[in-house]
Parts: C-alpha cells; structure tokens; sequence
C-alpha cells in the first residue's frame, strides 16, 4: 500500500499539534503523559516533533483526556484559520 504524500498543510497542523501537546505536558514527563494514554512513550514522541503529523483520532483523543484538553479547543487551535493563512 502506498501512501499519499502529505501536504504542506497537513504537515503544519501536525507540528501545530505537536507543539500544543507539549505545552499542554508542561512539566510532566513524555513517559507519564504517554502511559496515561494508553499509548508508547515513543508514538508521542513522534507526534510532538511532527514526524506522526497525522495521528489517528482515538489518539488524539487519548491524549486530549490524558491532558485536559478539549477535542473542540485542539480543532480550534490546529485548523488552518478561514482563509487558509497560517498565523506564526
């Protein structure tokens, strides 16, 4: 199976979420966060840097619980704004 490339886009909100994941963390370490989850301490890693840009849902959702974090505030924040501009 081959998979599509990604798209500048998609890359940024990956790395948009990766970046809110890791403040949300703040202190707590990747390993506590990661458990907590339910998931490998190493398939956060990837999300936070952007290597995992398009994790799946149940992921995400995961790990919005483990942080409290809402799924509605996380699409706010990662969604490209209307219009399509990226803010810095």
């Amino acid at each position: 199976m081959v998979r599509t490339p990604l798209t500048p886009e998609e890359r940024e909100r990956g790395e948009r979420l990766g970046l809110l994941l890791r403040e949300a963390r703040g202190s707590r370490s990747m390993t506590e966060v990661a458990a907590g989850a339910g998931l490998s301490a190493e398939t956060l890693r990837k999300i936070e840097t952007g290597r995992a840009p398009t994790p799946a849902f149940f992921t995400v959702a995961a790990l919005a619980g483990e942080l409290g974090l809402s799924m509605d505030d996380l699409l706010g924040r990662c969604a490209p704004p209307p219009g399509g501009a990226i803010a810095a």
